[in-house]
């Protein structure tokens, strides 16, 4: 079975502690590796405001994951999604080429340097 690139964001709540949040996001990440999936990358965005109130909550806890898989996996994550009462929102987009180094380049901080060169100038 062909291998694609995927990218998953979620969003917990609140609620959890340090550890409960932890708990969670590595109960998803064994998702994936039972499932014979390839943890590319990972992000903890932490603590930060939603753009709109979800179940009466504007902030959550955002989490990123960047791996490699076969497609079945994803209704296998996101089922374990919809499951757990400490997902407010999730969602999983599969990544081109085009976004695979978009990625690649955001890893190595590219765009920081940029960032930081145009602050400067300006």
């Amino acid at each position: 079975m062909e291998l694609k690139n995927y990218e998953t964001v979620f969003i917990l709540t609140p609620l959890l502690n340090e550890t409960q949040m932890q708990e969670t996001v590595e109960k998803f990440r064994q998702v994936l590796k039972e499932n014979s999936a390839d943890i590319i990358h990972e992000e903890n965005w932490g603590l930060r405001k939603l753009a709109y109130p979800i179940q009466k909550k504007s902030t959550g806890f955002y989490h990123l994951i960047e791996f490699k898989a076969p497609s079945t996996v994803i209704d296998v994550l996101e089922l374990a999604y919809r499951r757990d009462e400490k997902v407010v929102r999730f969602l999983t987009t599969a990544l081109d080429k085009h976004a695979m180094a978009y990625n690649e380049r955001r890893r190595k901080g590219e765009f920081k340097s940029q960032a930081k060169k145009e602050e400067v100038k300006g």
